[in-house]
């Protein structure tokens, strides 16, 4: 793990839609109500989470910061320039990302295109970083989890797109353990997440995606807290009505 960080300010500070940048009001991701009523979204110094509906925006805006780092769009480091298909939006082009100072590393894992950049990594031969086994050989929950594990660090930034998609509840409870001992290190997280357990890291900021723009909102107002805690405490009452 690379040595803790010398000072408390994050990588990442704020980032900024730049709306003369956007070509037309119909230009996708333009389209979508919590990107076209965007103007300054500031980070947590540790972690800030993305969240809301499916195809309100989170996953395309990580992509978009990403892309505005020097990241590759289907993920990966800097060192990462392959494209499998041209698919991500050009709000990356649109944003403009503040940072405080250049971050020792940095690496972006969305959960759609993970298949992708495993096939990189062995195309450029550096599986060994991840472990002794194929990242391919590994079951999906195993493969993501050996990134996180051997792959993450100290002194990075970090944005991941939805890293719950493989893991089973234990396995994200133990990410929560390795996330805090990142940001311990000096990391700085940003992630894009429908899951109540990832959620839940302490003194977190979350940013909710809905038709209005996007907003800041406490873990316990959150949508995914509350459906969660009212099917736990009554899952029959919960099926007797999705399923009468």
């Amino acid at each position: 793990m690379a040595a803790k960080k010398n000072h408390s300010a994050p990588y990442v500070t704020h980032l900024e839609l730049v709306h003369e940048r956007v070509p037309s009001p119909d230009t996708f991701p333009y389209t979508l109500p919590a990107i076209r009523g965007l103007t300054v979204l500031p980070f947590h110094p540790k972690v800030t989470f993305l969240v809301g509906e499916n195809g309100s925006g989170k996953s395309t805006l990580l992509e978009g910061i990403a892309v505005a780092h020097g990241l590759n769009a289907e993920g990966g480091s800097r060192n990462f320039n392959f494209e499998t298909r041209a698919s991500h939006s050009p709000l990356g082009e649109w944003i403009r990302v503040w940072k405080t100072f250049n971050v020792h590393d940095a690496y972006f894992l969305r959960a759609e295109s993970f298949y992708n950049v495993a096939t990189e990594i062995e195309k450029l031969g550096v599986g060994g970083i991840y472990g002794e086994r194929s990242l391919h050989a590994m079951s999906h929950g195993e493969a993501f989890f050996a990134v996180f594990e051997k792959r993450f660090g100290g002194a990075g930034l970090y944005l991941l797109d939805e890293p719950e998609a493989a893991l089973s509840p234990q396995r994200q409870l133990q990410f929560l353990a390795l996330l805090d001992d990142y940001v311990k290190a000096g990391s700085q997280f940003i992630i894009a997440t429908h899951s109540p357990i990832i959620m839940a890291y302490p003194e977190a900021k979350i940013y909710h995606f809905e038709a209005a723009g996007i907003r800041e909102i406490a873990y316990t107002d959150t949508e995914h807290y509350r459906i969660t805690r009212a099917f736990l405490n009554h899952p029959q009452t919960m099926l007797d009505e999705l399923c009468s």
